[in-house]
């Protein structure tokens, strides 16, 4: 079992008045308290998780959601099975149906209940009017604005390329983050078969094994936790990794993404996963050859690498716009279809 929250150190707080401009450069987290409180959605939560759900069923546009589910058996925990397959099978149907489920579930033994968890729900596209009354004015019309709903769940620590503000809107959440360089304690599974798309941590956070994964402690070194009750929100700065526990036994959080450059600029783990494919089972010499040039070329930012070429002549060596990226971007779709 993990150190409770009175041990690890908790994440900072912040004044919602404070937040401001702060929400695009905080350098690590930071809980927002009361942040979303005043939503309508929150508000009925308060009331009952019942009355949520109608709230819920109610902008729901007439269409058929994913949905996970997971057998009781499974504690919540949506992860991988003995033969690293998902441990949980994914359904579709109409939001109403979903949550009448949940009401059949109320007082029922959490043993007794299957996990049942909508996961990163486009707001704008699934319901009518939900997006309106119940958002957080960022000032980007790029944000993507996502629901998640479920019973209680445990999703082990990822991390997102775009930043992150989740709110707690129903329910409670518990978030354990770790700093970006930590990747190499937290014990990442695969990065191409994922519960959910992004690699995740193979350590269970309720029984964690030190002999198999002992750098894991490094780690636990550097986590922060952040509780939140309906209302509450954190901020999560790019590539943070985050463990997320429901912990009621229904809990919504509505969540948005943004990035802090343009999307044309493309998915730097698709980049990760090309170079797996083509550089990573060379000889050792020649990835020492490649290392230094993605140096040269990518992660020193690539100015000595156009300094002595004429402005128009640098092509892609030059600062990307989204002409230069659209076109190298039907490049590489040639390339990787020969």
């Amino acid at each position: 079992m993990l150190p409770g929250p009175d041990t690890l150190p908790a994440v900072e707080e912040i004044a919602v008045a404070e937040l401001g401009d702060r929400i695009a450069s905080v350098p690590q987290p930071v809980v927002v308290r009361g942040l979303v409180r005043d939503w309508p959605l929150v508000q009925a939560g308060l009331r009952s998780a019942r009355e949520a759900r109608d709230y819920l069923a109610r902008h729901a546009r007439p269409v058929d959601l994913p949905v996970s589910i997971a057998d009781p058996s499974q504690r919540g925990r949506l992860f991988y099975d003995e033969a690293m397959a998902v441990n949980f099978r994914m359904g579709k149907g109409r939001l109403a149906d979903i949550l009448a489920g949940f009401d059949k579930a109320e007082g029922r033994d959490a043993d007794e209940v299957p996990t049942v968890y909508l996961g990163s729900i486009d707001i704008r596209r699934y319901f009518d009017g939900l997006h309106e009354a119940n958002s957080v004015d960022l000032g980007r019309e790029d944000a993507l604005a996502s629901i998640w709903i479920g019973n209680a769940t445990r999703i082990a620590a990822h991390n997102d390329h775009p930043r992150n503000l989740a709110c707690c809107v129903v329910g409670r959440r518990r978030f354990t983050l770790f700093p970006p360089d930590q990747f190499a304690n937290l014990y990442l599974g695969p990065i191409d078969i994922t519960p959910a798309g992004r690699p995740v941590s193979l350590v269970d956070f309720e029984a964690p094994d030190f002999e198999s994964h002992p750098r894991f402690r490094e780690a636990l070194a550097h986590a922060r936790v952040a509780e939140l009750e309906p209302g509450d929100a954190v901020v999560i700065p790019p590539l943070w990794y985050h463990h997320v526990e429901a912990k009621a036994p229904f809990n919504v959080l509505v969540n948005y993404w943004w990035r802090d450059t343009p999307r044309y600029l493309g998915q730097p783990q698709t980049a990760l996963t090309h170079a797996i494919m083509a550089i990573r089972d060379l000889p050792e010499d020649e990835r020492a050859i490649w290392r230094a040039m993605f140096e040269h070329y990518v992660f020193s930012g690539g100015e000595a690498a156009r300094a002595h070429v004429p402005v128009e002549g640098q092509g892609v060596l030059a600062p990307l716009g989204a002409r230069a990226a659209e076109r190298l971007h039907q490049f590489l779709l040639r390339s990787l279809s020969q």
